[in-house]
């Protein structure tokens, strides 16, 4: 009897998208432009229309700010041609030509950005991180300020807390797969930390190190003065509120110039020109 071929069925890991699991676990654009749409307008009077997203990798948060408003018009920079195309593919390509037309994704250095005349740039999730000595963070924030209206605002995450500057993987089971967040090393001598993101699968393979960032884990303080010292003329720091009930974050950030000790948190950063 001949035997018979069995073919090696893929693992869920596999066949997974490195792209679209980061866009399901560690993105939330809904959320992140409802407070960069109603920040603006709190502070300007009025809704803003140009957005530009620095860092942008797959557009996400750029395609998410042409689908409010359809006077809405948003422009990326990243330097990664792999991620732009996939980005173009699977983020702009599905919205309708009207959207499309509104929203262009460019392989270039933020440092040297060529959108200028724009109400809001955003540098979310961390990522001017990369940016590791306080000349080169100083440098990146001035780029932004020449690009923003004189009335423009620049928009950034942070994080941090005693949790996050030490070693640490955390997990959070999500609709069909685990993520991890893998702070590998940190140096408290340079605050450097190595960092990497996992995804399980209910088969039990892996996607190891999907991604992985070399970062510097700037102090709130430290980002503040290095947004002085680039010409801006204001920060602020939004914190996160907590939930009376379970005692974790209540996703409603308001400014503040006094933060609990909390061991890990993130905030908003608003710098005006």
């Amino acid at each position: 009897m001949a035997r018979r071929k069995h073919r090696k069925r893929k693992t869920l890991a596999a066949n997974a998208d490195r792209h679209h699991l980061y866009q399901e676990s560690v993105q939330c654009v809904e959320a992140e432009i409802d407070m960069v749409d109603q920040t603006y307008k709190e502070l300007r009077g009025r809704h803003a229309v140009r957005l530009r997203e620095d860092f942008c990798g797959t557009g996400n948060t750029s395609c998410e700010w042409v689908r409010r408003r359809r006077a809405n018009t948003a422009v990326g920079f990243d330097l990664d041609p792999e991620v732009l195309a996939w980005g173009r593919r699977e983020n702009i390509a599905k919205m309708s030509k009207q959207r499309q037309a509104r929203v262009e994704l460019v392989e270039q250095d933020v440092l040297t950005a060529g959108a200028t005349d724009v109400d809001i740039i955003v540098a979310m999730n961390f990522s001017y991180l990369i940016f590791k000595t306080r000349a080169q963070l100083r440098d990146y924030f001035a780029a932004a300020r020449r690009g923003l209206k004189d009335d423009g605002i620049l928009m950034l995450d942070g994080y941090g807390g005693h949790e996050s500057w030490r070693t640490i993987q955390e997990k959070t089971k999500l609709d069909g797969f685990t993520y991890y967040w893998d702070q590998r090393k940190f140096n408290p001598i340079t605050f450097e930390a190595l960092c990497h993101i996992h995804f399980k699968f209910p088969d039990g393979s892996k996607m190891k190190r999907a991604f992985t960032y070399d970062w510097r884990m700037w102090t709130l303080p430290e980002i503040r003065e290095t947004l002085a010292d680039a010409g801006f003329a204001k920060s602020t720091v939004y914190w996160e509120g907590t939930d009376e009930k379970t005692g974790e974050g209540n996703d409603i950030y308001t400014p503040t110039e006094e933060g609990e000790d909390d061991p890990s948190w993130i905030v908003y950063i608003v710098a005006e020109k």
